[in-house]
Order: C-alpha cells, then structure tokens, then sequence
C-alpha cells in the first residue's frame, strides 16, 4: 500500500498546484482540506469559498442545510466567514440567484471550470487573479 495521495497532483483553475481550502473545519469530498476530486465525487465538490449569511440562508433553503451541526458525521455546521469545498453546480445556482459566495480560486479545482467559467468565478475572488 501507497502512501502516495493519488489527488495531491490536482490542479486549480490557473492550471497550478491546488491549495488547501480549509483545515478547520476540514472540507473537501475527500476530507483533506483541499477541493480535490475524483470519480466518486458525484457532486464535484471543486470550489473553495468562503460562506456568507446570504449563501447558507440559499442552501438550506434548497435543502441541503450547511448551518446545522450533524455531529454523527464530524460535521461541526458553517457560519459565515467559513471556507468550504461546495459542489460546482450549487455555486452555479447561487451565482444564479445573485447569491454566490466568494471563492479562493488557488483552492478551487480547475474541473469547476466544466461548469462556470474563469471570468465568473474570477468576480467572486478574493484571492487576487
């Protein structure tokens, strides 16, 4: 058995190394603190950003409640001023709904651009471009 991540050569949307989104609460569909994915990862949790009142008001009310603690799975809930590796295609809604949360493109994984593309996402930073 490797020790080798077989994501740690992912790469953001400048084509470079994919930076760690957040270790604290620790995100990612993999759990690692980065926006990595792979071939289970069915909702292509890609994009790094960083959660707003307004945003997780949105998503609960699409039903998927990112405020609430579920301590059964490790989960501690969202507050604003979290960053979180959320599905590409919610931020695409949010971005829709003139809701989207700002984004750390460094930490956000070059496949969001299958989705959303890098003029959009580069309003949202706050990482400078």
């Amino acid at each position: 058995m490797s020790d080798h991540d077989p994501y740690a050569d992912a790469l953001n949307v400048f084509g470079e190394p994919l930076a760690e989104c957040c270790s604290n609460p620790v995100t990612g569909f993999f759990r690692t603190g980065c926006c990595a994915t792979g071939p289970d990862d069915l909702g292509l949790h890609v994009v790094c950003a960083e959660m707003t009142r307004d945003f997780l008001a949105f998503t609960r009310d699409q039903g998927n409640d990112l405020s609430t603690p579920r301590p059964q799975f490790g989960f501690p809930g969202l507050r604003p001023g979290d960053r979180w590796c959320l599905c590409v295609g919610r931020w695409k809604e949010a971005f829709d709904a003139g809701v989207a949360p700002p984004v750390i493109l460094r930490a956000t994984h070059e496949e969001a651009l299958a989705v959303v593309t890098f003029d959009v996402l580069s309003r949202y930073a706050l990482d400078p471009t």
